[in-house]
């Protein structure tokens, strides 16, 4: 059960940073001319679509997790760790094309303020986390508050870090190369995930 939380709570704060979640609303709210509370509101609107998406998603994992649980007594000793250590060599082999959160720029071209808002926050409901999924299909084995307690943790987490990071670059406050960072989230993404399997395994 640690070694399950703690590799969420990892992902989360990953999540969190990753720039695809939010670089995208700042680059429009730059061309829009949105001040910096705009953009903080709108990136706050558009990762609560997110968040919903996820959980959702996350939900009926844990529901099937709790199934398999019942029904299959290697669950949680040996299926739920190769999940996650399958699902994390899958990330660290698609990192290179793995795009969490894309905005064509036709969607928004010659757009009202309003249009712009909904086509980021659907586009943001479109692309759940898929990371943190196999937490979830864990989590329903271990009970529902266990399931809550991660789907808060991450909820927090992710919004959180969304209006620090979006405020930071607002301001301009640290330089780095956000697209460099992005394209190497996935490698360790993928690495978290393996890690936490292997853990799981010999823990449970």
């Amino acid at each position: 059960m640690t070694s399950v939380l703690i590799g969420s709570l990892l992902i989360s704060l990953l999540h969190a940073v990753i720039p695809n979640h939010w670089l995208p609303v700042l680059a429009i709210g730059r061309k829009e001319g949105w001040s910096l509370a705009e953009t903080t509101r709108i990136t706050f609107i558009a990762g609560i679509s997110h968040v919903i998406s996820t959980v959702a998603i996350g939900v009926l994992l844990a529901l099937i997790g709790s199934e398999l649980a019942t029904h299959i007594e290697d669950f949680t000793k040996i299926i739920g760790p190769s999940v996650l250590v399958l699902i994390g060599l899958y990330f660290v082999k698609q990192h290179y094309t793995h795009h969490h959160f894309h905005l064509e720029k036709k969607q928004i071209e010659k757009k009202s303020k309003s249009a712009v808002i909904i086509a980021l926050v659907i586009a943001m409901f479109l692309s759940p986390c898929m990371e943190i999924e196999a937490y979830f299909l864990l989590a329903g084995s271990k009970g529902w508050y266990f399931m809550a307690l991660i789907a808060g943790m991450y909820a927090i987490i992710t919004i959180a870090g969304m209006l620090i990071w979006i405020r930071i670059a607002y301001k301009g406050v640290l330089k780095l190369n956000w697209h460099k960072w992005e394209h190497n989230a996935g490698i360790i993404t993928g690495l978290v995930l393996i890690i936490t399997g292997i853990i799981s395994f010999f823990i449970n």
